[in-house]
């Protein structure tokens, strides 16, 4: 065989396999980068897992609260009634994951719960590592004392030396410090520990919200909610997120709007006061 022949060959094959060769760099770059344009939202994969994950802290009635229903121990409570209208909403079934309040938003931060419902202020503290949704409700802070008390503690100043307990990571929990420096603040992590302490005099009174205080003072005769006026900027509740993840808040914020103008929100809080035990 031609000896120039077979170098002209060669020349062709070694010319082809470098148009492939590119080609096919080519379309590798092009599927990856196909592949980063279409990588699922957060709100993607929780339609895509037909689960959403709500993490609360189930000691704060009417907001959120054990109960037993037909023998057996249930969450309920008018933020787990939203959870489910936004779980509806998506199109998939709701998981309840209960923890104690200051573990929530490190729960959300590793992922361990999609968002967080739980009676939650949207500080600016808050802000600086989490997203919110709108705020969906709106109340005041009171005190519960003893009813023993509760001729004897009618104002803050009433409350100087004594020990006022507070729910842990809570913004009560700073309006104790801010608010009332000559008292002594005393942090758990459950509600219903602290009524225990108010009840066996180990604190002299608790700042909650005030349908959370009504709540206790009306299943419990020895406990009452006192005149104090707790002075703090009104933050409301909102629902907390992972930062990053404005799809899934849009979603979310469509079904608060929707529960707000209709006027549910209000009626869910009503149902679930009536509940309370």
């Amino acid at each position: 065989m031609n000896k120039k022949f077979v170098g002209k060959i060669l020349a062709a094959v070694v010319s082809l396999s470098m148009v492939i060769s590119i080609t096919g760099c080519g379309k590798s770059k092009s599927t990856v980068n196909a592949a980063q344009t279409t990588k699922d939202t957060k709100l993607d994969q929780i339609k895509k897992s037909g689960k959403l994950v709500v993490g609360t802290s189930a000691d704060y009635p009417p907001y959120e609260f054990h109960k037993s229903v037909n023998g057996n121990d249930k969450i309920i409570g008018f933020d787990i009634t939203i959870a489910n209208e936004i779980a509806k909403n998506l199109g998939v079934k709701l998981e309840i994951k209960d923890m104690s309040f200051d573990g929530l938003l490190p729960a959300l931060q590793t992922g361990n719960v999609d968002l967080v419902v739980a009676g939650m202020s949207p500080t600016d503290e808050r802000k600086k590592s989490i997203d919110f949704s709108n705020v969906y409700y709106k109340s005041i802070n009171s005190v519960m004392v003893r009813t023993e008390d509760k001729d004897k503690i009618k104002t803050i100043a009433d409350l100087k030396g004594k020990k006022v307990g507070v729910q842990k990571g809570t913004t009560q929990e700073q309006i104790a410090k801010d608010k009332m420096p000559g008292s002594e603040a005393k942090s758990l992590s459950k509600v219903t520990d602290l009524v225990l302490q108010l009840q066996n005099k180990k604190v002299d009174a608790i700042i909650v919200e005030a349908p959370v205080a009504a709540s206790y003072a009306n299943k419990n005769s020895n406990i009452s909610v006192s005149g104090v006026k707790v002075e703090n900027e009104e933050h409301g509740s909102a629902i907390a997120f992972k930062k990053g993840n404005d799809d899934f808040v849009k979603a979310v914020n469509s079904t608060l709007d929707r529960l707000t103008k209709s006027n549910s929100i209000n009626k869910f809080v009503i149902d679930a006061n009536n509940q309370v035990e």
